[in-house]
């Protein structure tokens, strides 16, 4: 531990430069207050030295460490537990490039959130609903990382719309009846409401769930306010969107034959869809309308740009559709692509101008595509 003091302003200055929290890469604890000793005004952290300010301490050197003692650029707001192991427990695994990193960027990235103007709130969407077998998670932590510097949380928690637990099966078309009636039971309460009282501008959204109830949830979201939509990446593990990232090549096939046989609209990023399987189902003279790309993939959708090239050919092959078909036609969505896409195919969707969808699932259980959300149409129609 240090045995020279900081002048108070320096330590203030570090304090707010810190914003208050530990600055050990991955903690960011708040330390100031206390709920269990409601203690609020309490400060609970450490103001450690990078370069110790004693040549035999931590990092220490016999010029350097005079000369730094004082200086804010050497040092860090810590919590209990960090200040110790890089002084003690763990000194060899924390040098002073390593510790100077960690400085750095916790201090951009409160500089970058504190600067952010009103404009940039938005309040946080969470959907998550059983996929498979696996429940989704979507943490609070990962989702809020992920915002800067578009957008910052406009309050600490998230607006959460859960549909796990369901004891019905994806291969049975209650289990989709079900879901949809609560997911657009909770939107109502939850988003709707607050979005008609104003309280609600704008919304960045964390989604992980089977793709129709994404594509569902993009239709309830529409365009009735701003909407940013995220994709979770596997590797890395983050929400981040990285720009850096190659360009997805898309391909569109559109249909020229006959106007009066089923309409199927082939959405394949992810994987690929063979057309028989389409076929097989709505039958051999089946208009199947496509957008793919060149290699498809789980983790495919990396860069917001190439969402924003999917909604502008989506919103012509939608316009195409109509034009070829005519009115009263049930398009067929035959989807296996990332949530992010599946989130935008339903927010593309205009219920006024646009046709009916029935949405399939590629479901495990029965290996096979099957029925399961009516968008915009009545049981029965083809």
């Amino acid at each position: 531990m240090s045995s020279t003091p900081i002048p108070a302003k320096v330590a203030n200055a570090l304090w707010a430069k810190a914003g208050g929290r530990c600055q050990f890469r991955g903690c960011n604890k708040l330390l100031i207050g206390d709920l269990i000793s409601g203690k609020k005004t309490g400060k609970f952290g450490y103001i450690a030295h990078v370069v110790a300010d004693e040549p035999g301490g931590p990092r220490g050197d016999t010029v350097r460490s005079p000369l730094l003692a004082q200086d804010i650029d050497n040092l860090m707001l810590m919590c209990p537990v960090h200040h110790k192991a890089i002084d003690v427990d763990y000194l060899a695994d924390y040098p002073e490039d390593v510790l100077l990193a960690m400085k750095a960027e916790h201090e951009d990235r409160i500089e970058i959130v504190t600067n952010m103007d009103v404009d940039r709130v938005a309040h946080v969407v969470r959907f998550a609903a059983n996929i498979g077998q696996r429940d989704s998670l979507v943490t609070t932590r990962a989702i809020f990382s992920a915002m800067p510097p578009d957008h910052h949380p406009a309050e600490g928690r998230t607006i959460d719309i859960e549909l796990i637990g369901s004891e019905r099966k994806d291969h049975e078309q209650a289990y989709w009846t079900e879901q949809n009636e609560n997911l657009e039971r909770l939107f109502a309460r939850k988003i709707k409401e607050r979005i008609e009282q104003r309280e609600i501008r704008q919304l960045s959204v964390f989604a992980l769930a089977p793709q129709p109830l994404l594509i569902r949830l993009g239709t309830l979201l529409g365009d009735i306010v701003p909407v940013s939509v995220h994709q979770k990446h596997r590797e890395p593990d983050t929400w981040k969107w990285l720009p850096d990232q190659p360009r997805i090549c898309y391909q569109v096939a559109e249909y020229n034959g006959s106007k009066k046989v089923p309409v199927a609209l082939k959405l394949a990023l992810s994987a690929i869809v063979n057309d028989d399987r389409i076929t097989s189902l709505l039958g051999q003279n089946t208009a199947i309308w496509s957008i793919t790309c060149e290699q498809p993939g789980n983790d495919i959708m990396r860069r917001k740009d190439d969402l924003a090239a999917y909604k502008k050919l989506l919103r012509n092959l939608f316009d195409k559709i109509k034009a070829h078909h005519g009115e009263g036609v049930m398009v067929h969505v035959f989807p296996a692509v990332p949530a992010s896409v599946a989130l935008e195919t339903g927010r593309v969707w205009m219920p006024k101008a646009d046709l009916a969808m029935k949405i399939y699932d590629q479901n495990r259980t029965a290996q096979a595509f099957v029925p399961t959300i009516l968008i915009g149409g009545e049981a029965g129609q083809v």
